[in-house]
């Protein structure tokens, strides 16, 4: 796995054993390309972060900063390792679990992304859909801040009273939800 554009574009990073599937570099390629100019100067919050590949990619096209958030240590110490590798500044990793973390920050921030494991069989812990009911993303995204979510293409899209699902792009086994508050405007994207 690689950053793939920015400042550090093409620096290898390095992937935690705990991370069972990454981002693939064609699915951020096509995300970051969905995001254009949003992320310069972003805030960004990068939830089930793994290797912490989606906020590195963010740092290195122009976010201001990316806290990091994963439950493994392992992926705590892997993210301040790629950092450190990448040259990159602005990024912090903190050893939480998602809903736990989002119910105690007090930030808040222009992109958010959530790539947590893939829900497969009934009774599996579906992840989305606990961000989604726990009402703790909202307080955390800027009014016009977009919250960005990777699920199997498997899946059926996830609804709620709190987001607008304003873009739903699948790639192979991937689908990339992208997400505003409903009291936000309108956006330009087409699904």
């Amino acid at each position: 796995m690689r950053i793939i554009a920015g400042k550090a574009g093409r620096t290898a990073i390095k992937v935690p054993s705990a991370v069972a599937r990454p981002t693939t570099d064609f699915v951020r390629q096509a995300v970051f390309s969905i995001l254009g100019e949003r992320v310069g100067n972003a805030r960004v919050l990068d939830l089930y972060a793994g290797s912490g590949a989606l906020g590195l990619e963010a740092l290195s096209r122009g976010a201001n900063s990316c806290t990091f958030v994963d439950d493994h240590r392992q992926a705590a110490s892997v993210i301040a390792e790629n950092l450190k590798k990448a040259r990159l500044e602005g990024g912090h990793a903190v050893k939480s679990e998602a809903v736990p973390f989002l119910k105690r920050d007090a930030g808040t921030y222009d992109l958010i992304f959530a790539d947590p494991p893939y829900w497969k069989y009934h009774g599996d812990r579906d992840h989305v859909v606990e961000l989604l009911k726990s009402g703790t993303v909202p307080p955390r995204l800027a009014a016009d801040g977009w919250f960005i979510v990777e699920i199997s293409s498997a899946q059926q899209s996830h609804v709620s009273d709190d987001f607008t699902l304003i873009a739903r792009r699948e790639y192979g086994n991937s689908a990339i939800l992208i997400y505003e508050r409903s009291s936000g405007q309108s956006s330009d994207i087409a699904n």
